[in-house]
């Protein structure tokens, strides 16, 4: 326990302002490293399938015929689909769309904004003429699901530039990781680091690192295929905070942080939780 403490206190103190991005990303690998050292960091990727072996057993069962395999073709068919105009989506993507996930969400200088893959993708349509697909499910996850699917065992590989406004929105999302909300007072980092590994009622609560890496999602709560961003806002109403819109400014921040600290770790999306 005391060891734990001591783990917990040097990140906090190593994650404020002063910290770079990158000192961010290894004092919570070390945090990790302390709390669970019987553990391969690496198997984060599969959120609470690394600590729950029994659940783990029955979700490698459910791989042998996985529920997002549907959306992944209807994505891929959607993704070839020419435009109206005769474009596609391979037109708006470096390496016409394929093994680029890793490097999602990144930063534009041009408008100084985050763009997160699935922003990227309505971007492409309005561009090209077409009307923008709903953020949370459907269609727009479904080409996200092929898009990730196109681009599993490469490594998140999330970029800050030497850009203030980057930079800027780095710290954005890192302050509202750690920012109390809600009713129930919770932040973020209060389920995914301090009770990583723990039961919540009859769910184990999977830890931070590696929670960028797999998206987006088969949830049986859902009985669909989801996007990040309709997990952000479920995770804001459970806590009794009003959530944000699907691909607000703050979500997107918060998905840039939290995706940094998964960089150098293996893409496995999209993927299947309870």
């Amino acid at each position: 326990m005391k060891s734990l403490l001591i783990a917990c206190f040097l990140f906090v103190v190593t994650a404020n302002v002063y910290a770079t991005p990158e000192q961010d990303r290894l004092a919570l690998r070390e945090f990790f490293t302390q709390r669970f050292p019987d553990l391969d960091l690496n198997e984060m990727i599969n959120g609470l399938y690394a600590f729950d072996e029994g659940a783990r057993e029955q979700w490698l069962e459910m791989e042998d015929f996985p529920p997002y395999e549907i959306a992944i073709d209807k994505g891929e068919e959607a993704f070839n689909t020419p435009f109206a105009n005769g474009k596609s989506y391979a037109d708006c993507f470096e390496n016409a769309g394929i093994g680029i996930r890793q490097n999602y969400p990144r930063f534009d200088a041009g408008s100084g904004e985050i763009i997160t893959l699935e922003y990227a993708i309505n971007q492409c349509r309005t561009d090209n003429g077409e009307a923008p697909l709903p953020w949370l499910t459907g269609q727009l996850a479904d080409i996200s699901a092929y898009m990730a699917y196109t681009s599993r065992g490469n490594t998140m590989n999330v970029v800050i530039p030497d850009d203030p406004r980057a930079l800027a929105a780095y710290e954005a999302g890192k302050e509202y990781y750690y920012t109390r909300r809600g009713q129930l007072e919770f932040a973020c980092e209060n389920c995914h680091m301090q009770s990583a590994g723990m039961l919540l009622r009859a769910d184990t609560l999977s830890g931070m690192l590696g929670q960028a890496t797999h998206w987006p999602v088969y949830r049986s709560k859902w009985g669909e295929i989801g996007t990040l961003h309709k997990r952000f806002m479920e995770c804001n109403a459970q806590v009794r905070a009003k959530p944000y819109e699907a691909q607000s400014q703050i979500y997107r921040e918060l998905e840039y942080f939290l995706s940094y600290m998964s960089n150098g770790m293996e893409l496995n999306g999209p993927a299947s939780r309870r």
